[in-house]
């Protein structure tokens, strides 16, 4: 009986504790084969409270990309937090140009989701019975905790023709911290776009 009781908290609190990221649907051109880019830019849109994990995002896929053999830049070092702001395609594409780059990596922050779930305490006990077990509902209290949802877009962009060529949308569920959310998502989305012959495999 004690040895349910300490266990089943355990397992609780490893469900509540632990982080996810998956891919919910992507995109691709039609007919598109394993492309090389001689740079890719990564760029963060989020606000400026997130500026940290923007940072961590750009960082950390610029790092999955390296792995696979492709050269990536973070617009956060290339050209500061405001550059891309304005929405002025034109003077964007001139930057882009300048640094040789012919593909972009967006990574947009899409919504963030906090919702409270109760745990109750309802523990099964095989001797106590029906009676026990009702017992334990009404009268022992449980616990509410507080889950975060981040929805994610990427869109990955041929410079020279202009053309949106991949587009990715996954979910966070309880990130442990901005550095496991940003290694998560860089390796899932790199390896997806791998996978779907969007990019090639230069180490292999």
């Amino acid at each position: 009986m004690k040895k349910i009781k300490i266990i089943i908290p355990v397992v609780m609190l490893l469900m509540v504790g632990c982080s996810s990221s998956k891919i919910t649907t992507f995109w691709k051109e039609k007919n598109t084969a394993p492309q090389y880019f001689n740079k890719i830019m990564v760029i963060g849109v989020m606000r400026e409270q997130d500026r940290a994990m923007q940072e961590k995002m750009e960082n950390h896929i610029i790092g999955d990309l390296n792995d696979i053999g492709y050269t990536a830049l973070s617009s956060l070092k290339e050209y500061g937090p405001n550059a891309f702001k304005k929405g002025d395609t034109a003077a964007a594409l001139i930057k882009l140009k300048e640094s040789n780059v012919d593909a972009v990596l967006t990574v947009v922050l899409l919504d963030k989701e906090k919702e409270q779930q109760y745990i109750a305490a309802n523990y099964r006990n095989r001797y106590s019975g029906y009676r026990y077990e009702m017992y334990q509902r009404i009268f022992e209290p449980g616990y509410y905790v507080t889950n975060t949802k981040y929805f994610w877009e990427s869109n990955l962009y041929n410079v020279k023709t202009k053309k949106l060529i991949y587009s990715v949308q996954t979910e966070s569920f309880n990130p442990d911290d901005a550095e496991t959310l940003a290694h998560q998502y860089g390796k899932l989305i790199v390896k997806n776009m791998v996978k779907e012959q969007i990019l090639k495999n230069q180490i292999k």
